[in-house]
């Protein structure tokens, strides 16, 4: 795909690859319907687009975390005859009589919410979908065992007044992407138990739901009625200490591609970037990259005496990038919206070629010719999660794959509700 002459940087989204993800994660978990999760955009890479090739991959739900990202998903045309739509983050006054009138289903993850999403249904004049959300270890969101009866007692009794109907238990693992940790056990358990509570007050339940992307990877047992991927459905192995993407059957849908905006030739000993943490060790050619901390590139993986600095891929002349490809780091600090590479005496590179900063491969550590999300995620001392999703808007979205005239249109629009 043409790099346009006026962009500095782009992030290539490659919907098909969403879509085939889903389909390899509905392979592990055989006997569960799919949830994918598109929250914050999507992981980065566009809500409504990605929402749409999940859709087209076999999932049946669609995740998000705060109540606006769902209201955006059925704004931009998902119906409830498409897909159900989950969210199961908001704090006190969250617009829930709109959750309810546009056909999304709600978790409830504290006593207080139950009756604020009653008195939604309410006014809407619609029956409300509930999930209860019971903390069965993590410590974040959601009802205690010691408050679950309570709570229970009162959705049924709500159930009954025809305001309601609890469709679901949830909850959310603490370790499961570090497979054997007791933890996971405990939590199976806490989480059987709190549905044997809900089952035993004569709550009929559609979906029990535990398995986040590591759990449908590595523990059938936690599959219950619906999976809930994130990060695996765009290509990024949960368990990268275990196995990478295509070990998985799962291959990264986002390429985050910049040009060259300045290629100079400097001397041996030359300071590099911010505090000099890089020097040039003999006469050389810097290249300097036009996304910094301000686009989502880690400060964390600066380079020189900073750390490894996060990888780059560098082609050998022309705007495609072709010809003899190497791996670079880093040199020196991370800028607000730079970063420097040395690119070696008489490298070929001039300004307005493009480097790629990660795409779809199993990562520089396991020999693949290009980065992946994990491989910066090391350089940073962080998680493939952060790296995607903190990718700014300064580098913009391009869709292939699927019908990406459409789809591109539709994420404008999203973007904008979600503003809303």
């Amino acid at each position: 795909m043409p790099f346009p002459a006026d962009a500095l940087a782009r992030a290539v989204v490659d919907l098909s690859a969403v879509r085939d993800n889903v389909r390899a994660l509905a392979g592990h978990a055989p006997t569960a319907a799919v949830m994918a999760v598109v929250k914050a955009d999507g992981y980065g890479h566009g809500m409504l687009p990605v929402a749409r090739a999940a859709l087209a991959g076999g999932a049946t739900w669609l995740g998000t975390a705060v109540p606006a990202e769902a209201l955006a998903l059925r704004a931009g045309g998902i119906t409830p005859a498409d897909s159900r739509v989950l969210t199961w983050l908001a704090a006190p006054g969250a617009p829930f009589d709109r959750l309810v009138a546009a056909g999304v289903d709600v978790g409830v993850a504290a006593p207080w919410a139950l009756d604020e999403v009653a008195a939604g249904a309410r006014a809407a004049g619609v029956p409300a979908r509930v999930h209860l959300k019971v903390d069965t270890g993590l410590g974040r969101s959601g009802i205690t065992p010691a408050d679950l009866p309570d709570v229970v007692r009162r959705a049924a009794a709500l159930e009954a007044e025809g305001v309601l109907r609890v469709v679901g238990v949830m909850s959310h693992l603490a370790c499961a992407d570090d497979p054997g940790h007791p933890s996971i056990a405990l939590q199976a358990a806490a989480f059987d138990d709190a549905v044997r509570v809900v089952e035993g007050a004569g709550l009929s339940l559609e979906v029990r739901h535990l398995a986040n992307s590591a759990a449908v990877l590595t523990d059938p047992r936690l599959h219950h009625d619906l999976v809930r991927p994130g990060v695996a459905v765009y290509g990024h192995s949960p368990v990268p200490q275990l196995g990478a993407p295509g070990d998985y059957g799962l291959r990264g849908a986002m390429t985050l591609q910049a040009r060259l905006a300045t290629v100079k030739d400097v001397p041996a000993g030359h300071g590099v970037s911010y505090g000099h943490h890089y020097t040039t060790p003999r006469a050389t050619r810097l290249g300097v990259v036009p996304l910094g901390y301000a686009d989502g590139i880690q400060r964390h993986a600066s380079g020189g005496d900073l750390g490894a600095g996060g990888p780059v891929a560098v082609g050998g002349g022309g705007p495609a990038g072709a010809g003899e490809a190497r791996v670079l780091r880093v040199a020196g600090r991370v800028c607000m919206d730079q970063f420097v590479l040395d690119l070696g005496p008489d490298a070929p590179e001039r300004a307005g070629d493009v480097v790629t900063l990660f795409g779809e491969s199993d990562g520089v550590e396991r020999g693949a010719a290009r980065p992946n999300a994990e491989d910066w995620a090391r350089a940073a001392g962080t998680i493939s999660y952060e790296i995607v999703t903190g990718i700014g808007a300064r580098a913009a979205r391009v869709y292939t794959g699927l019908d990406t005239a459409a789809v591109a249109a539709a994420d404008t629009e999203t973007r904008k509700e979600v503003q809303r």
